[in-house]
């Protein structure tokens, strides 16, 4: 059975695609998820400007910023992993997009421009704009919110450890990529990923509890901040070469070492933390991103252990996988959105690969021997399918291949623009529209949505938003994926 998974997978992956086009679609996704006023460069037209007062309630500009996925709100946590995600993308595979680089640093700079406002006050981080549950509970475009923009602030009597923390890894990061683009924003990014850095460590708590209903259920944090404090300081590190932040990557990685069962409203996660990555979880992604570094040195146990071991819980052939793969080969982990793992995992397998590749490593899943390219041949199998190759040959790409979602789950996509209908359309007045069976009015091109079922099955309706709704962060790592299959698309 495990032969014939493998072969499966194999086969699935073969078709060629076009990456550079799928790239340049991943990348301009970000433009229709803007917040704030939209420079005249905007190439999604039917995208206008919205949430112009965001932060009047606090006294803070906080116009700008991305909308996580298909709703109204800005949460700092998961678009701070998106900015993250962004810059390291760059960072592995800048060379590799072409002109597209330009438009991945414009799409970090709507970040991290974003991300100076919200941190602009000492001592207070701003964890989120928008009141979910009203916005939920309404179908408009952003163009027309009339719901309450609360902005929702972590300070130091009400600290938020994670949200601040993983904006310090975003700036951190961002600073690298800017470097050589704007020195001296670059140096603003990097003085800011230090003090915001220095208030998560500092007054440390879960934003869980400061703001509440404001986060929960939508963001929360399940598995602790310890995991983001050490995400800053290793990209901190690698920003600064500043020994401090590697010694406190060294003295507090034994927080993540042991294995975690968390209870979600969704599913019940099982594994070891090794295993995990994503907005909420940065372990594997701490353990690849500091092998780089000590991989060739007597430092590199725990992280190059964990790193083998993150990837040993991934190959579908490992005796040791800790994820499932569907009949037409898609990987699958517990909760909704699978795609975010699909693109997450797929990044972390190729800057491993690279890295591995570098020193000359190979590594060992039980008595099965990887080489550095089935790292990369799984990844690309992985892009293969949610580009078009699989069971259904269906892009799950909005706008990529001849067959893709057309009724996805987006409020701004799914409604007429305000050029083609300039009245205002009130909370429940988009009802209609969230209910239609037709086609979304708008192209949200690039987004990529939840994906299809453990069946290789997939429900074209805008109910169905776990499997239908896009995310900032589903696209970010997918850019750095995309980038490097455009270099390098016969692996």
């Amino acid at each position: 059975m495990l032969l014939g998974l493998v072969g499966m997978i194999l086969v699935v992956g073969v078709a060629s695609h076009d990456y550079g086009d799928a790239l340049s679609k991943c990348v301009l996704f970000f433009e229709g998820q803007r917040s704030g006023k939209l420079p005249s460069t905007q190439r999604m037209t039917w995208r206008k400007d919205s949430a112009l007062r965001d932060g009047t309630d606090v006294g803070v500009d906080l116009v700008g910023g991305y909308y996580d996925a298909g709703d109204n709100i800005k949460f700092s946590f998961p678009m701070a992993f998106t900015t993250t995600m962004l810059a390291w993308s760059i960072l592995e595979f800048g060379s590799h997009m072409g002109p597209e680089q330009k438009n991945a640093q414009e799409a970090l700079k709507w970040g991290t421009d974003y991300f100076l406002k919200a941190t602009s006050v000492p001592g207070k981080v701003i964890a989120q704009v928008g009141e979910p549950n009203a916005d939920h509970n309404c179908w408009e475009r952003p163009e027309d919110m009339d719901t309450p923009r609360t902005s929702y602030v972590v300070n130091t009597t009400n600290p938020g450890s994670e949200v601040s923390a993983e904006i310090a890894a975003a700036l951190a990061a961002s600073s690298i990529v800017f470097k050589s683009v704007n020195s001296q924003y670059s140096k603003i990014l990097l003085q800011r990923a230090s003090q915001v850095f220095q208030f998560a460590d500092q007054y440390q708590g879960s934003y869980n509890t400061s703001v509440g209903s404001g986060v929960c259920p939508y963001y929360c944090d399940f598995d602790g901040y310890m995991d983001e404090l050490i995400w800053a300081a290793a990209w901190l590190f690698k920003a600064t070469n500043r020994q401090s932040y590697m010694k406190y990557v060294v003295d507090n990685i034994h927080y993540l070492e042991n294995s975690t069962m968390r209870q979600s409203k969704e599913a019940l996660f099982v594994g070891g933390s090794f295993a995990e990555f994503g907005w909420d979880a940065k372990h594997a992604g701490i353990n690849v991103l500091i092998s780089r570094l000590v991989m060739n040195t007597s430092k590199s146990d725990p992280f190059v252990r964990h790193a083998d071991k993150f990837i040993c819980s991934v190959l579908p052939e490992s005796p040791t996988k800790l994820v499932t793969y569907s009949s037409g080969g898609l990987l699958f982990k517990p909760g909704g959105s699978n795609s975010q793992h699909v693109t997450a995992m797929s990044f972390l397998l190729l800057v491993y690969s690279r890295y591995l590749t570098r020193f000359h490593r190979s590594l060992e899943c039980g008595n099965i021997a990887v080489t550095p390219s089935r790292l990369i041949q799984v990844a690309k199998t992985q892009a293969d399918y949610l580009l078009g190759s699989n069971p259904l040959s269906m892009s799950y790409m909005v706008g990529y291949g001849r067959k893709f979602p057309r009724r996805i789950h987006h409020r701004g996509s799914s409604l007429p623009s305000i050029d083609t209908h300039p009245k205002h359309v009130k909370c429940l007045e988009g009802s209609i529209f969230f209910k239609s069976k037709y086609p979304n009015f708008n192209l949200l091109t690039g987004a990529i949505v939840g994906g299809p079922d453990i069946n290789d099955q997939y429900n074209d309706t805008r109910i169905n938003w776990s499997q239908s709704e896009p995310t900032t962060y589903i696209n970010a790592p997918f850019v750095g994926v995309l980038s490097y299959f455009k270099a390098y698309p016969h692996p």
